[in-house]
């Protein structure tokens, strides 16, 4: 008979193992926490089940026949695959195995913010498997909406879709990049308002959006409106701008870590606008891996705030 037989079960396979491991039957018995007569029964109706004799009865110790040998062998990896399996649908169902699909733009990645998160999540659920692809904002917010992001890095504010949360995780001063050779390249800007002649150059963005709001708002705080050009597509592509003199821009502080040829980044006093990074999810996250990786944002915003 075949091991799909309807009266194979996966502790014969387990109570035969035990008996070879111990080589006596009352010590099988005792490790597996069953009536020696139990075992030996559970062993008889296997060896019905295959259709041959298991073990060499014809010695006193348990001794094994060459089929005896090949299903001992055969035997130990159905257990140890079983194990794997039903450790790994643990892991599953704990979140500590799975996908994330996530989302940034380059300016969250500047601050800190996804590489120190995402390699502390890693480091207590090595199992998931992380996705990150650059991706502008809107886009980011739309496809989690849909179902086509688990997760993002944005920088607010944005409109934020039905279904989405959002929550700011880290806050960092606005800066002034300014080309070589501008009148304050080498020296402190005093106010932001010295500044007010300028153009600023801003992503693709519209009004209410990230950097271009940001540069309004921060602008407007200092008593101003300031003539933007939102052209650039990305950081890269602002520094660009600014290094050949179309104009200047407001950028997080941590892009002043990216030093950059014809390009000087100059402190701001008394602007209170901030650039701020923030998470991005569906509400009602089924997935047990992306939910505690939201779980563990979470912990961060409260530690942070604690």
């Amino acid at each position: 008979m075949a091991l799909t037989d309807p009266g194979f079960e996966l502790r014969h396979l387990r109570y035969f193992v035990t008996l070879v491991e111990e080589r006596n039957f009352e010590r099988a018995a005792i490790r597996l926490g069953i009536a020696q007569p139990g075992l030996s029964q559970q062993i008889m109706n296997l060896e019905k089940i295959v259709g041959t004799s298991l073990l060499d009865r014809s010695r006193r110790a348990v001794q094994l026949t060459y089929s005896g040998e090949v299903l001992f062998q055969e035997a130990r990896k159905v257990l140890a695959q079983t194990e794997a399996t039903v450790a790994a649908i643990d892991r599953a169902g704990r979140g500590e195995s799975g996908r994330i699909s996530i989302g940034y733009v380059a300016s969250a990645a500047y601050s800190g913010a996804v590489v120190g998160s995402i390699k502390d999540f890693k480091r207590d659920f090595p199992y998931v498997e992380v996705e990150l692809q650059e991706m502008e904002l809107r886009q980011q917010l739309q496809r989690i909406a849909d179902g086509l992001l688990d997760f993002g890095y944005i920088r607010a504010p944005a409109p934020i879709p039905a279904g989405v949360s959002v929550q700011v995780v880290l806050r960092e001063p606005l800066v002034a990049m300014i080309p070589a050779g501008h009148e304050f390249a080498e020296r402190p800007i005093d106010t932001l308002a010295r500044l007010a002649a300028n153009t600023f150059i801003t992503p693709r963005q519209p009004p209410e959006i990230g950097f271009h709001r940001n540069t309004l708002q921060a602008c407007r705080e200092v008593g101003f409106e300031p003539s933007v050009k939102a052209i650039a597509h990305d950081f890269t592509e602002i520094a660009a701008l600014v290094g050949i003199g179309v104009g200047i821009a407001l950028v997080p502080q941590s892009m002043s870590r990216v030093e950059l040829p014809d390009i000087h980044y100059r402190s701001l006093r008394s602007v209170a606008v901030t650039s701020d990074v923030a998470i991005a999810y569906r509400k009602g996250e089924g997935a047990p891996a992306v939910r505690a990786f939201i779980a563990r944002h979470r912990e961060q915003l409260v530690s942070a705030g604690s």
